[in-house]
């Protein structure tokens, strides 16, 4: 397993290669980061890219469409969904355990110690508007906004000048899972006589040639400049990843989500919820649902407001440059 390949190298490196100030910064959802911290002595900060997490009875799993409820059995539905992953997790937990007790670290006790959650500072890209109310990271859970840019991405060709004056879908379904050809079939259908453009990027998983025929004549291409897209968009239609989704966001786009895996079913309802998309599960999708939820979506105009709402509150949130300002002061106060 990474995780003892992972100890081997910190117990050798332990005290030699890293100063005492040095700060490490865990990804949340990665188990032993806190425990490899924990065993060099250094702080740490925990980078949420995807879902902020810290596992709160007041908050559904991430894995399930569960809606918000602050009500006593939601909470109790909430606690008995954490404990499905504790018992699929307790392969990984035994090992991160023998590494405590071997090493000489207390025990972990709760399901967040297993986890990179950081005591010092959680750093979500997530703006505070699209997370339901939580109480248990007070103080130390920061939304800053994604943390992305243009800069650091390759030039991507594509066919602009096909483009015309209709409102713009554009669909992407992410680099993973995204080889589901029987959905960009269901989008395809669904999107014919809107009176709409549709792109469709396959994200590396399929070749163009694999969606012959496809109803409505959309625009496929295997890789799309993906910000540039959505700044002419008038819809996004993707499978609730977290980037597709902030990025829609940054640029006011309201979302139709279609959830596959991971967390992204947690990304879809917080997209109901915030109120700029809706969202339909592989089970239940069919063209006409999907129709309906294009439709309602493009033409109602509280989906569009909603999105722009929050793409203010990116703005404002600060974004890289306020995540690196939280750790700074997170060093500044752990050297004092």
């Amino acid at each position: 397993m990474l995780i003892h390949r992972v100890f081997e190298i910190s117990a050798i490196s332990h005290k030699t290669l890293l100063p005492p100030t040095f700060q490490a910064f865990c990804p949340v959802l990665r188990y032993g980061g806190s425990t490899v911290a924990d065993f060099l002595k250094i702080p740490f900060v925990t980078a949420s890219s995807a879902l902020v997490n810290g596992f709160d009875n007041t908050i559904p799993p991430a894995f399930t469409t569960w809606k918000y409820n602050p009500a006593w059995w939601a909470r109790l539905r909430n606690r008995l969904g954490y404990g499905v992953i504790s018992r699929f997790s307790q392969p990984i937990y035994k090992v991160i355990s023998a590494y405590r007790q071997k090493y000489g670290m207390p025990a972990c006790r709760n399901i967040n110690d297993y986890y990179s959650v950081s005591k010092l500072a959680i750093i979500s890209q997530q703006p505070a508007e699209f997370e339901y109310p939580r109480h248990d990271l007070n103080g130390i859970l920061h939304f800053t906004g994604p943390h992305f840019d243009s800069t650091g991405r390759k030039t991507i060709d594509f066919p602009y000048e096909k483009l015309n004056d209709k409102p713009l879908i554009y669909t992407s379904m992410g680099t993973l899972q995204n080889r589901l050809t029987h959905i960009f079939y269901k989008i395809a259908e669904a999107c014919v006589g809107l009176d709409t453009q549709l792109v469709i990027a396959l994200g590396g998983g399929l070749a163009t040639q694999a969606l012959p025929n496809l109803p409505g004549n959309p625009i496929v291409v295997k890789y799309a400049p993906q910000l540039e897209l959505l700044q002419k968009a008038s819809l996004t239609i993707c499978h609730s990843g977290t980037n597709t989704v902030l990025e829609s966001l940054f640029y006011g786009v309201p979302i139709v989500a279609i959830p596959i895996a991971n967390d992204q079913a947690g990304v879809a309802t917080r997209i109901a919820w915030s109120g700029v998309g809706k969202f339909i599960t592989p089970s239940s999708l069919t063209i006409n649902r999907l129709r309906q939820a294009i439709q309602e979506v493009l033409t109602q105009p509280s989906y569009k407001e909603n999105a722009l709402r929050l793409k203010t509150a990116i703005q404002k949130a600060g974004g890289v440059p306020r995540a690196v300002d939280i750790i700074e002061e997170v060093i500044s106060n752990r050297l004092k």
